[in-house]
This record gives C-alpha cells, structure tokens and sequence, in this order.
C-alpha cells in the first residue's frame, strides 16, 4: 500500500508549508502537484495523492490555507467561501512553486511534472499551467468557470488564452442537462493557445460528478491517459 504522509517546508515570509506527499512503490514516471479542494486537504485529495502515487507517480499536495493554520474546513459554504476568499495569487503561486522545488529536489525535470486539481484547486491548476513551465496539467470541476476563484486570482477565461502546457479540463452538466455556458467560452479560451487542451463535460452529473462509478472511472482513465501521453 502507497505511505502518504506530511512534511513542512519552512518558507521565506517565516510561515511552513505542510506538503502531502506520496511515494510509489515501483520505479518514479514523474511528478505530480495536486491542488487541493475549497474544503482543503480532504480524504477525497488524499486518496488522489494516493491513487496517483500508485500509478507510478511522485505526488505532492501543498496545504494552501497553511498561513491560517487551517488542513481541513469543517464549516458551512459561507466560511469555506471566506476562507477562499483569503487566498493571495501570489502566495498561491509561490506555494505551488515550492511544490514544483520539492519534486525537483527529487530529481524530476520540469517536462516531467504535472498538476491536477477539483474544484478550487482544479481552477488554481489552470492558472499554475498559464504560468509556469511544466508538462502537463488537469482541471477537474474547475469552480466559477466565467469568474475569478476569489479577487484575488485571475479569471479562467482569462488565463486559458496563455496556457504554456496541455491542458485537460473535466466537466459535469447539471442535473436538468445543461451545460455551464462559461465552459464553452473556457473551451474556446483554451483552444487559443498553442497547445494541446481538450474539455470534456459528463451530462447530467453537476459538479460532484464523482458520486457516479462510471463516471468517476472514465474521469480517471482520461486524467491517468493525459498525464502518460505528455509527461515524458
């Protein structure tokens, strides 16, 4: 069974960053950064660190709401919005760098590094690939499509025209079959860049759409297939 445990990084502002990590138990593909959703490091977030890791990747997950001392939000949507809401793009930013270093330290070259994310974290992974350098990357449930995150990170719309690595976003409709209508500007937004991107939306199964085996299994396959084909 994949070892998941927690280490601290001491940052330069004085504050430490907890990372999640996992190892695999057979030989290392590459790396992968997994940003974590709006209730923070959950069980769902550790059993992606864990399901990755087992597909022969090195996985880390950075604690974002580590500045306020915070893993896991047990509150209601109001607070956790509130706690998103804190987030600083530029700290978002430097945490995931750190993230990325770790994986280097680790001996894994930029071309060889993913991210992947839900829902907050799915929106913070399509911001990371507009700017930074790395192979590839995977947006699952990407929250706010058309709007910034919070105000205090860039709309996806925005950032989807300057991705600088393959880009793969995975969507639900919602239950009454309609599709969020800043998906398809997102589409088009990503179809701008010069790279590869592909969107796929799942009819009928909202945001939460990993409730459904079927479902959550294609999701799965496509993210486990888009990180073989470009991380190399």
């Amino acid at each position: 069974m994949t070892d998941i445990r927690t280490e601290t990084v001491p940052l330069v502002d004085g504050s430490a960053l907890r990372l999640t990590v996992a190892e695999p138990v057979s030989s290392i593909r590459g790396g992968i950064v997994v940003l974590h959703e709006a209730r923070g490091v959950t069980d769902a977030v550790r059993g992606l660190v864990g399901g990755l890791a087992g597909d022969g990747w090195l996985v880390v997950a950075p604690h974002l709401y580590h500045r306020d001392g915070a893993d896991v939000l047990d509150g209601d949507e109001g607070q956790v919005q509130e706690q998103v809401d804190r987030l600083d793009g530029e700290q978002v930013m430097a945490d995931t760098d750190t993230a990325f270093g770790w994986l280097a330290e680790h001996d894994i070259s930029a071309d060889r590094m993913g991210v992947i994310g839900f829902d907050l974290g799915g929106s913070v992974a399509l911001l990371v690939a507009a700017q930074r350098t790395l192979g590839a990357a995977v947006t699952v449930a990407g929250d706010r499509v058309g709007a910034a995150p919070s105000a205090q990170l860039t709309a996806l719309v925005d950032a989807a025209k300057g991705l600088t690595c393959p880009w793969l976003g995975i969507y639900g409709e919602s239950a009454e079959g309609e599709t969020d209508a800043g998906v398809d500007r997102l589409r088009v937004a990503a179809s701008s860049s010069e790279v590869a991107t592909d969107v796929v939306v799942y009819p009928r199964r909202e945001n939460r759409f990993d409730d459904d085996p079927d479902t959550a299994a294609d999701a799965w396959q496509r993210t486990l297939n888009w990180f073989d084909s470009h991380l190399r």
